[in-house]
C-alpha cells in the first residue's frame, strides 16, 4: 500500500469535524469540489467509504469513525511535538491542560497544582468530567494529566498508567456543638446520623466494611458523592460526615468544624493518570515524581 497522504486525512477530518463538506471547505479555504476530490482519494486508498449522508449532513460510517480515532490521535501527537520543542526552545508560554473528576476535592486539586500556579511563564488549564470522559480526552491527547481517586482499570490494550501521588485518612467530622467532648468511635457512629459518600466511593466501600467489622448499625441521612456538597452539608450540623481532612481543610483550620475521631485502616488514596507519550509534556516531572507523596496538610 502506498504511503498515507497527511493532507488527505487533514481534510477527512476537518469535514468529520464539521460534519458538512460546505462548512469544512469554507473554513480550509478550498472549494467544495476541491475538498470532496480529496477525500473521495482517500476512501480509495483505505478501500472503505468515510461518510454516508443523512440530509444535508455528513455522517461517519464504521470506517469513517476508526479513521477519525486515528486521525485524532495522530494531528493531536503532532501538536503534543510542535509544543514540547517550542517550550523546550522557550519560544512559547508552557501549557498544562489537566482533568479532574467532577466530584473530587478542590482543595486536594489546588495541592497537586500549587507548584506551578504562581508561575507566570505558565498557565494552566483545568477541564472537569467523569472518568469516562476524562480517560477519552487523555486518550485523544486534549489533556496531560487526569486527577481521580479510583484508579481506571487497564489491562495490556489500555496505553495510560496511574500514579499514586496521595494519601489521606478519613475521619469523621462534625461541627464543635455536635461533638461536644467526644466519645469512642461506636458511639459517636451510633449516636449521630452520618453523611457518607455513595456507594461508587472507594471510602464508602471501605466504611461499610468498617463498620460491618464493628457489628454496628448506624443511620445515614445523606449520600453525596460531591465533595464541595459533603462540605457543605457538614457545616449545616445535618449529622456527621465521613470524609478526609483534606476536603474541609479549611473549616477545621477556622474551628468550624472538628475531627472527631479517624477511621482505623480507612484512607483515600489519590492518583495521577498519564499517558504513555513519546514526547509527554515536560511540565508532568515538576508534578508527578516517582515515590514522592503530596503533602495534603500544607
Amino acid at each position: 500500500m502506498a504511503a498515507l497522504n497527511y493532507n488527505h486525512l487533514r481534510y477527512f477530518w476537518a469535514v468529520a469535524r464539521e460534519g458538512n463538506l460546505t462548512r469544512a471547505a469554507e473554513k480550509l479555504l478550498i472549494s467544495q469540489s476541491a475538498l470532496s476530490i480529496q477525500i473521495k482519494k482517500l476512501e480509495g486508498q483505505l478501500g472503505q467509504d468515510l461518510f454516508e449522508r443523512s440530509g444535508r449532513q455528513l455522517q461517519l460510517t464504521e470506517a469513517g469513525r476508526i479513521a477519525f480515532d486515528h486521525a485524532e490521535a495522530i494531528f493531536a501527537t503532532g501538536g503534543d511535538l510542535l509544543a514540547t520543542l517550542k517550550h523546550r526552545l522557550g519560544d512559547r508560554r508552557a501549557i498544562l491542560r489537566v482533568g479532574a473528576l467532577a466530584t473530587l476535592s478542590r482543595n486536594f486539586q489546588i495541592g497537586f497544582l500549587r507548584p506551578l500556579l504562581k508561575r507566570q511563564d505558565i498557565e494552566v488549564v483545568v477541564r472537569s468530567g467523569t472518568t469516562a470522559s476524562l480517560l477519552q480526552a487523555l486518550e485523544a491527547h486534549r489533556l496531560d494529566v487526569i486527577l481521580v481517586n479510583v484508579a481506571p482499570a487497564r489491562d495490556a490494550a489500555t496505553p495510560w498508567v496511574s500514579h499514586p501521588i496521595a494519601e489521606q485518612a478519613v475521619s469523621l467530622i462534625g461541627t464543635p456543638k455536635r461533638i461536644g467532648k467526644g466519645g469512642t468511635l461506636e458511639k459517636l457512629l451510633t449516636r449521630h446520623p452520618l453523611v457518607l459518600p455513595t456507594m461508587e466511593s472507594s471510602v464508602r466501600i471501605g466504611f461499610d466494611a468498617l463498620v460491618e467489622r464493628m457489628g454496628l448499625t448506624v443511620k445515614v441521612v445523606a449520600e453525596v458523592d460531591d465533595m464541595a456538597m459533603l462540605r457543605m452539608i457538614a457545616r449545616e450540623d445535618i449529622g456527621l460526615a465521613v470524609v478526609p481532612p483534606i476536603v474541609v481543610k479549611d473549616e477545621l483550620a477556622g474551628g468550624r468544624l472538628v475531627e472527631a475521631h479517624q477511621l482505623p485502616q480507612l484512607s483515600e488514596t489519590f492518583f495521577a493518570v498519564t499517558m504513555k507519550r513519546r514526547f509527554p509534556n515536560p511540565l508532568l516531572r515538576e508534578l508527578i515524581q516517582p515515590g514522592v507523596v503530596l503533602d495534603l496538610t500544607e
